[in-house]
């Protein structure tokens, strides 16, 4: 059998960390991958961003989710939009889509990277 790793982190003191970031930063957002990478299919990245900021229209990278852990946001895709909350898991839509944050928001992006 071998040897098991584990890994806890905290999302809530992670998620007040970097909207503290995201507060000071010129950009109005901050994020940090808290599970996977480069070598790994899934990845999960905590996002903080700034009331009135957001992520510009970009196409998804591979299937995907968003869970609203602080703040609420607005997922859009084309002429359809999703009100987001705390503890609310949205489907990202395949294609193009934009997120704004419409209040100081954090949320967990999961996303399964595609060949």
């Amino acid at each position: 059998m071998g040897i098991v790793i584990m890994q806890k982190t905290s999302l809530i003191a992670l998620a007040r960390h970097e909207l503290g970031q995201a507060k000071e930063a010129s950009s109005g957002r901050s994020a940090k991958t808290v599970f996977g990478g480069h070598e790994h299919r899934l990845r999960q990245t905590l996002i903080a961003l700034r009331a009135g900021e957001g992520l510009a229209e970009h196409q998804n990278p591979g299937e995907a989710t968003l869970q609203v852990l602080d703040g609420r946001v607005l997922l859009r895709s084309g002429d359809v939009s999703w009100n987001g909350s705390p503890g609310d898991l949205l489907t990202v839509p395949d294609g193009l889509h934009s997120l704004d944050a419409v209040e100081d928001s954090v949320i967990l992006l999961t996303v399964v990277k595609t060949d």
